[in-house]
This record gives C-alpha cells, structure tokens and sequence, in this order.
C-alpha cells in the first residue's frame, strides 16, 4: 500500500527581537517551495506552511507530522529562517520570538527535531535547512565563532531502526555569529538554495539521468551545482541514509531512446550508389514525422550522419530532411504590450513542426516569468508588481536542437477615471497680481476609438430592455392588468439591461466595468424560466456577455485571472450569497412539501441558488478588481431579477410560509449594497 506524502515549510523571516535581522527571502522560499510541490504535475504533496510563528507552535506542528505518520509515508521539512549556535555549541532554529540569550525556551533544539525523526514511523524522511547560522552569545561578550562547525553534528545518522533519512543544508559550516546580541554580518539576501530547489523540481532540471523522475541523490547534486556556481563561498552538504531511491518529484525530462533503423535502410544508407542513398533520405524523413518518438529520433541519428560525411548532392538533401525537425517556435518574440499592474496577463506558446520537434522543455529567464508546458506548446503567465518595462527569455530545448522566445512588454498602473470637478470662479481682475500668468487650459484628448465588440454588446442590451417593454405592456389590457399579472416582475430586468447598456458604451467604462456588469447580468437573468416569450431577451444577453468577453480578450492591456478575496467587502459579498442560495433552498424544500407537483418550480429555485453562489464566488475571486467589483454588481443585480419573477409562481396557500424567498431578497439586496461599497471603495 501506498503511503502519503506530506510536507511541512517552516519559514521564519519576521523576528520581535532587534538583535535577530529580518530576512527577506524565507516568505518567497515558502511559497515558491510549496507551489511547486503542492503542483500535481510535479509532485503530489500534501503542503503545510508555517510562516513567522513562535517556537512552541512550530515545535507542535513539527511533532505532529512525525508523530502522526505512517511506515510508508515519505516526510519532507523545509527550515527558513536564522540558525543560531548556543555557547555550548548546541544548534537552533530561530522562530518569531526567540531571544537570542534565552534560546532553549524561545527557538526550536535541532535536537528536538531530531528526537521527532526517531521517533516517527515513516522510513522516508527527507530534513532541508536553509539558514543562515550564527552563534549566539552573552550580553557584552564580543566573541567570534571560529574555525568550521558542522551542522550536520546535530542531526547524526544511526539509531532510526533502519528507517531512511536524509538531511540536506543551504551550507555546512557557521558562516555568520554574533558579536553581543547582534547579529555581526549584514545576511538578509535572497535564498540561493530555496532558488535552486524550486528551479530544479519547476523544469525538471534536476532528473541528470533524463528518466521522467527526480531522485534525492539527483536533486542533491543538481542544488549542489547550482548553488556553487550562484555562490561560489557557498557549500551544500548532505547526510543521507536511504536504502534504494527515494523519487520526490516527476519530470518532463525524459529521454528519448533512438530505435535502430531497419538493416534494409541503414545498408541503404551506406549504400555506394548515390541514388539508393537519396531514396533512403526519403524515407528517413517519413521515419522523421513519425508520432513514435523513438522511430524518429533514431532516423534524425543517421540524416545527421549523413549531413555530416556524404558527398555534397547528398548531404544538404539529408540536411534539408533534418532541418523539418529541429525545434522552432511559431513567433520569436511574445509582446503583451502594455500590461495593468496587478494583473496575471497570460500568452500562448506554439511549436511548429512534427512531434520529435515539438517534445520540448521549456526554462524561464526569471522567476516573473511562469511556463506550464502544454501539448504543443506551453502557457506563458506574468507575475509582475512593479511599474516599467520587462524583457525575459524562454529557452526551449529539445533533442533537436534549441531555440530562445523573448518575452517583452510593459507595466503600467491601472488609469483612475479622472472625476468631474465644478469650475473654480475666476478671481476678480483686482485680486490678480501683475506678475501672474493664466495658462490656458489644455482640451480633454478625445476617447480611443470603441471596441466593436464593446458597441455590439451595449446594444444588445438596449435590444433586451426594448424587447421586454414591448412585449410587456402587449400582452397587458390595461396598466392595472399589467401589475396584477405580474408584469412588473419585469420592471428590475429593464433597469438593469439598460443601465449595461450604458456603461458598455461609455469610454470610461466600456473596457473592464462594462463587460463584468453585463456578464454577471446575463448569468444569473439568462437561466430558464417564466413565459417563453423571454427566450428572445434572454439570447440577447448572452450574446451581449459573448461580446462583450470576446472585446475583454481582445484587449491586451490586461487579463482576467482569479486570487483571494480582495478584502472585508468580498468576504461579506460571500456571506450575502451564501445567504442567498440558504433562502432559496429553503424555498425549493417548502414548495416540495407542499405538493409534488411543484418539483419544477423547486428545480428552478435550486439551479438559480447554484448559480448565484458560483457567481458571487467569482464576483469575489476575479482580477482586476474593477472587473470583479462589476461581475459582482451584476450578479446582485440579476439575483434581484429572479427572486421578483419567482414570486408570482409561489403558491396562494398558508402552508407555503415564503420565508426563504424573503430570505433570499434580503440577501441579494444586501449584495447589492456590498458591491456599491466595493465600487465606491475602487474608485476612491
């Protein structure tokens, strides 16, 4: 049976001490880290991470994990933070309150660390200390740590009952001390070994022998590598105690095996008569476009040959041959254009040519610039916060050849809407000193020409709230027929349809606050329900949300993305809905109680409940903000809608109480002012 594989990221970056430095880079090692091995295409652990907390929580949840494991679970603890070296030479990690002179009750004993391993039951346990060391020492005592101090003393092999352990440090000796209580070396720089690790397991560039998987033996000496050629003064160093293999992550890295050429073609190959060679070249380039990896490979092997040492006629018809495989992207540079701060903007990868070109890994320039292979080719997404402009790189690499794709473009901030302020009344000619001089105003720059796409879809809306118009008052004698059978039901959608209308013409409004106001809209008004004449309305919301969605992705400037919620407005915007889909629920039941015969009616009340929570949720999560704060305005917005029109279908009876209906109006118009609020708040 298959055991779990769980991991625990310990990093320590914040410290109350004045004596302990803050360290920059162990809130990034712990989110890079556990983005990588919580990544399924990588690794499958299930992470844990411990930021900033204080010894004694740290030493319970390193307890707990090696506690509550079993005998085939592999563990994995990774320390970011200040290691520091008590007098008598015992190790410790650093937590938020730790006190450099009182370290046995404020830091975390590598020896307890120790003790938690023995004790475990797992028989994989994998320790990664990335620490700057140091010794800690008495109040006025200015004393140096000399001489190499090693740090895997402190985690000693032997004693685990032949269980596998392996203990791997950023360096090995105690590289920085204390001179007092403070600390006597300026260390706060980013983590080079935390750097490397993620790196390595990212791109697969740790599987040195190319098998699709990444051993800890591998990893070690591709952290080892790397971490010298980052830092030359830097040393990792291993103690590890395996038997057989320990496999901590997958790679695409996998080699090709060439399978060997027919006899018949490689003799003709070799073959003295020229032409007999010029018809094995053909049919090597069929091999060549084979979806058999192997088969290909093995036919580019002798083109190459062939390229290399037959006569001339020959060899640049094998080279032509050859070259319809070498690796090549469609596009050498990849311009975003101008990217709005805070955004997650995303680009497509293509590779051309048949599938021995396009079995590829790709490698980024720098941490920014995230790569995700993909079939054919690979999703490129930008993590960027600050202002100005970026270049990176992606090296793609195959068994044919190589290729680099720039990576350019620019971040700008988001433009506010500039606000319309009353002209100040002009000072009397008395009031005006002689030396001054009024500067003409300059005109307001006239609004970018308008997204067709944006145009379509305003009016697309008009054509709904139209529609409805019409059709309501036709299908009314009378204005007291109308509301008496329920036309006014009708009276919120034509509000709301028009008012997305506007604001997807407006310029100020047309490219984010638009098209989120129309697509919450249309999610909730569109779903199935009241007279079929509505169908029409319905369509012409979509087709409006399609449009106005298709303008959003044609806009370069930014990309939609989702992350957490935004703030207090976005948490209470998920209780509203959350409210909202309990009322309707609760409906649905009452009206089933009632009678059978109501099952469509509670249908719909349970697909307009599921529907206004996964759209409040996105309201919520979605980037940019102007374009969440709109989707989730008009989620609130057609919530409103369908809670009126659901009304006139409730039942007459004093059985059916309607409390969940009430329920959910009040919710959705509680969401409705908590995206009033996020909006004023967006625009302030």
């Amino acid at each position: 049976m298959t055991g779990e594989r769980r991991a625990l990221i310990i990093a320590n970056g914040e410290y109350d001490n004045p004596g302990l430095s803050a360290l920059r880079s162990p809130a990034a090692d712990a989110e890079a880290l556990a983005d990588v091995l919580a990544d399924r295409a990588v690794s499958e652990f299930d992470v844990q991470v411990v930021r900033d907390e204080t010894a004694h929580v740290i030493a319970g949840r390193v307890e707990d994990l090696f506690a509550d494991s079993a005998p085939d679970d592999v563990l994995l603890v990774h320390f970011s933070c200040h290691g520091l070296k008590s007098e008598s030479g015992e190790l410790f990690f650093a937590a938020r309150n730790t006190r450099p002179e009182r370290l046995a009750s404020t830091a975390v004993p590598a020896d307890f660390v120790q003790r938690c391993m023995r004790m475990s039951r797992s028989r994989s346990i994998v320790l990664l200390l990335d620490c700057c060391y140091g010794g800690a020492f008495s109040q006025g005592v200015a004393v140096r740590a000399t001489g190499e101090a090693n740090v895997l003393d402190a985690f000693p092999g032997g004693g685990f009952g032949g269980r596998g352990r392996a203990v791997i440090t950023a360096s090995n000796s105690i590289e920085y001390a204390f001179e007092g209580d403070q600390l006597a070396d300026d260390h706060a720089r980013p983590s080079v070994f935390t750097s490397a690790l993620v790196d390595g397991l990212r791109t697969g560039d740790a599987d040195r022998d190319e098998d699709g998987w990444i051993a800890l033996s591998e990893l070690y000496d591709y952290l080892f590598d790397s971490v010298r050629e980052r830092n030359p003064n830097q040393t990792p160093s291993r103690d590890i105690e395996m038997q057989g293999e320990l496999y901590l992550a997958r790679s695409r890295r996998r080699r090709i095996k060439p399978s060997p050429v027919p006899a018949d073609l490689r003799a003709a190959s070799e073959d003295p008569n020229m032409f007999t060679r010029l018809g094995a070249v053909t049919e090597l380039q069929r091999r060549l476009t084979s979806e058999n990896l192997s088969v290909a490979i093995g036919a580019y092997e002798v083109l190459t040959t062939m390229a290399q040492t037959d006569i001339r006629h020959i060899a640049e018809t094998a080279e032509l041959a050859r070259r319809e495989a070498r690796v090549r992207a469609e596009a050498e540079v990849v311009r975003f254009g101008e990217v709005v701060q805070g955004s997650r903007p995303a680009a497509r990868l293509r590779l051309a040519g048949p599938p021995i070109a396009r079995a590829c890994h790709f490698v980024s320039s720098h941490s920014w610039l995230r790569v995700t292979e993909d079939g054919d080719g690979a999703e490129i997404f930008l993590e960027l916060s600050e202002l100005g402009t970026f270049d990176g790189r992606i090296t793609v690499t195959g068994p044919t050849g190589e290729v680099v794709v720039r990576v350019e473009g620019q971040v700008v901030a988001e433009p506010a809407p500039v606000p319309l302020s009353r002209p100040e009344p002009a000072p009397k000619p008395a009031e005006i000193p002689e030396a001054t001089v009024l500067e003409p105003v300059p005109p307001i720059e006239a609004a970018a020409k308008p997204e067709p796409f944006a145009v379509a879809a305003g009016l697309l809306a008009f054509v709904a709230a139209v529609y409805l118009v019409l059709i309501a008052f036709a299908l009314s004698h009378s204005l007291e027929d109308f509301f008496e059978d329920g036309g006014w039901t009708v009276v919120p959608l034509v509000v709301f349809a028009t008012v997305a209308g506007i604001v997807m013409l407006l310029p100020n409004t047309r490219r984010m606050v638009g098209p989120g106001a129309l697509s919450g809209l249309a999610l909730l008004s569109a779903i199935p329900s009241g007279p079929v004449l509505l169908i029409l309305t319905d369509g012409c919301l979509l087709a409006g949300a399609v449009c106005a969605l298709i303008g959003v992705r044609r806009d370069r400037s930014f990309r939609l993305g989702l992350g957490k919620p935004r703030d207090g407005l976005a948490i209470a915007a998920l209780v509203a809905g959350a409210a909202g889909t309990a009322g309707l629920v609760t409906e649905a039941v009452e009206l089933l109680n009632y009678s059978s015969s109501r099952a469509d009616e509670a249908a719909i009340y349970l697909v307009i409940s599921v529907v206004l929570l996964i759209g409040t949720l996105l309201g919520a999560l979605l980037r940019p903000a102007p374009f969440g704060v709109a989707f989730l305005g008009g989620v609130a917005a057609g919530g409103i809608v369908m809670v009126c029109m659901l009304l006139p279908a409730m039942p007459s009876s004093s059985s059916v109480t309607g409390a969940g209906w009430g329920i959910a109006l009040g919710a959705v118009l509680s969401l409705a002012i908590v995206a009033g609020l996020a909006a004023r708040k967006a625009r302030s």
